[in-house]
């Protein structure tokens, strides 16, 4: 876990949009989008947060700023990977104005603060802590190409019986995969189907 300043974040940006992805795909939101990552995606498509000195140090006073002009009630912290940082201070903020927070993490560090909703995104290139898995409201799985599948399904059996799963297939890998991922749901109800529909939407 990285060491910062208790009252700043690097922040790569933060915006009011529609939750696009995974079991709250729909819902107005307020995106944090932290900066730093080094669990290195091939085929992440927020390349420019990888690192953390590229994004200003911003307080969050001035992060709660944002949420308040927004009228939101939802927060989604995102990355990057924010649980490279101590996020305890964030969240306490946001919950003394009555936010409900998710996180979307790849669970490599420990997650820290208070976090109403986990979303498990695991990545092969930095695999997650054993701690998270039995922390995770919800397990998204990219899948890039068929031995995904049998990766999902190993991870899919340490969550919690309540964790929601799903099956998210990359975007670049959509026309190919996505075909697949619906046979697979079908023979396999256990697993859901998550989209991202604020590309389709052309929102951010």
């Amino acid at each position: 876990m990285t060491a910062f300043d208790k009252n700043t974040i690097p922040l790569m940006e933060a915006f009011y949009t529609i939750q696009g992805e995974g079991f709250h795909s729909g819902r107005a939101a307020y995106f944090i989008r932290t900066g730093g990552c080094d669990v290195g995606c091939v085929w992440c498509d927020v390349k420019e947060s990888w690192e953390a000195e590229n994004h200003p140090n911003t307080t969050i006073k001035t992060i709660l700023d944002g949420v308040k002009a927004s009228k939101t009630d939802f927060v989604v912290i995102t990355g990057g990977e924010p649980t490279m940082y101590d996020l305890t201070p964030l969240t306490k903020a946001l919950k003394e104005i009555g936010i409900e927070i998710a996180i979307e993490t790849s669970g490599a560090y420990p997650i820290t603060g208070e976090i109403d909703w986990i979303c498990l995104s695991p990545k092969k290139f930095k695999f997650p802590l054993e701690e998270n898995y039995a922390l995770a409201n919800e397990l998204k799985m990219i899948i890039f190409n068929k031995s995904d599948f049998k990766w999902a399904n190993e991870l899919g059996t340490k969550v919690s019986k309540s964790c929601k799963l799903y099956l998210q297939p990359e975007w670049d890998k959509q026309e190919k995969m996505l075909p697949l991922i619906i046979d697979y749901v079908k023979e396999n109800v256990q697993w859901n189907i998550s989209l991202q529909t604020h590309k389709y939407l052309n929102i951010p």
